[in-house]
């Protein structure tokens, strides 16, 4: 229950808002984390409606089996949301998927996952620790010039090349297997140059993301989502950083009829539109922000698909 308390569901309600939730509707919470948006989605379902629960994360799976599991209008799956279409429950048809992008409250806030620079603990990273390697395995076999190109891609990091090369000289030594060691290596080669965050920001959340394949996750979970959704059903989409929101944008935009191509060169024949951008990107309120710091960087995004 502690963990529930201190796990504060970003832009709950507008998420759940964009879902635009009919009573016997089906709606798939894709990340359940500890269950925030998936409350509140089942509060506004009748007997009839029908929400299932997707998580990779076996903590979040329990938290959704001790609190749901008896609930007949709910269905529950320790999966990667982008194997959504390969789950019988969404053959019929969807009308709404939600998904809470990133790692979450509980998973950083436990030290043992490795997740954060805050605490000393194993490096692992892993979302779900019983699949693929962590983040001290990655790190103790791939190539300088991969770990480099990693740390750029998808952290953004300057100094991804330096980093890159100080990790392979000091795994000569020993191998680097937790959280400090590499956020003090990171720190003492790159100094704090940016106020307020942490000098290995960027460098945790590109292991993250690379140990996780989030970026080809979310590719697929979003041509799975579009691929069962009935017409009208809706698209809620929580982002946290700026590689997985231009993902989001550009699969409505791709999947919105319009003519692609350049001033330079002749347009190119759109596909039929699938999607229809609903308003605006969404941000949380300045109130919401000073609440949850974690929540100043989200962006929310909703689409419709069309028949």
């Amino acid at each position: 229950m502690a963990d529930l308390l201190l796990h504060i569901p970003v832009m709950l309600n507008e998420a759940v808002e964009g879902l635009a939730v009919r009573e016997g509707g089906r709606y798939l919470d894709g990340t359940f984390g500890r269950g925030g948006h998936a409350r509140v989605v089942l509060s506004r379902l009748g007997s009839d409606g029908r929400l299932l629960l997707m998580d990779r994360d076996p903590q979040a799976i329990a938290t959704a089996q001790k609190e749901f599991a008896t609930d007949p209008r709910v269905s529950i799956r320790h999966a990667n949301f982008s194997t959504l279409a390969e789950w019988d429950e969404t053959a019929i048809g969807l009308d709404g998927v939600l998904l809470d992008l990133g790692v979450s409250s509980p998973q950083l806030d436990e030290a043992s996952r490795g997740f954060s620079f805050m605490a000393d603990a194993p490096l692992d990273m892993r979302m779900d620790p019983t699949q693929g390697e962590s983040a001290a395995d990655f790190l103790a076999r791939a190539e300088e010039r991969e770990i480099a190109d990693v740390l750029w891609i998808y952290g953004e990091e300057r100094f991804s090349r330096k980093i890159a090369r100080a990790i392979v000289e000091r795994r000569k030594e020993s191998p680097i297997t937790r959280t400090g060691e590499l956020a003090a290596l990171v720190e003492r080669l790159i100094g704090r140059r940016e106020p307020g965050k942490h000098p290995a920001t960027r460098t945790f959340q590109a292991l993250r993301i690379r140990v996780n394949g989030e970026l080809e996750a979310l590719e697929r979970g979003l041509e799975a989502a579009l691929d069962r959704l009935n017409p009208g059903g809706r698209l809620s989409i929580i982002s946290f950083h700026s590689l997985e929101d231009r993902m989001v944008k550009q699969f409505i935009r791709d999947h919105s009829g319009r003519v692609q191509g350049s001033r330079r060169g002749p347009p190119v024949a759109a596909a039929p539109a699938r999607l229809a951008a609903i308003g605006k990107a969404q941000f949380p309120s300045e109130a919401e922000q000073s609440a949850n710091p974690r929540a100043r960087s989200a962006v929310l995004r909703v689409a419709e698909k069309l028949a």
